[in-house]
């Protein structure tokens, strides 16, 4: 902001600079030492009100930044939950999808046989005895 301030002070001071010498060139009466007082004088306060235009601006524009940052958050808050429910229906449906309700008792009853097949293997000591019917 201090750039922005030191140059328009340059920009003024150039321009009161080329005013002088036109209006010393001109044939003017007042002495240069009081124009240049006077024109110095104006330029302060330009740039005094100039400031005071800035900072209501500023807050203007800080005033405008937070309502539209307030609605783009409300808005971004939306969709994420819009998304999260979204989430949540795909993660609970996707076994249901993959498998029909056939498919789903196939595949339990195949659980149960395969449980009940290693719990008859764990309970016979895991070696095979001779049977006495062959004998």
């Amino acid at each position: 902001m201090r750039l922005r301030q030191l140059c328009l002070l340059a920009v003024f001071t150039i321009g009161a600079t080329a005013h002088a010498e036109e209006s010393s060139s001109s044939g003017s009466s007042t002495p240069l030492s009081l124009s240049a007082g006077s024109q110095i004088t104006e330029l302060q306060q330009r740039l005094k009100e100039s400031e005071g235009l800035r900072e209501a601006l500023s807050k203007q524009l800080q005033g405008t930044q937070a309502t539209r940052e307030s609605a783009q958050l409300s808005r971004l808050r939306q969709e994420n939950q819009r998304l999260a429910q979204q989430l949540k229906e795909t993660q609970g449906g996707a076994l249901t999808r993959w498998l029909t309700e056939q498919q789903q008792w196939f595949v339990t009853g195949a659980g149960v046989a395969l449980i009940a097949l290693l719990c008859g293997i764990f309970a016979s000591g895991g070696h095979r005895r001779r049977r006495q019917w062959l004998n």
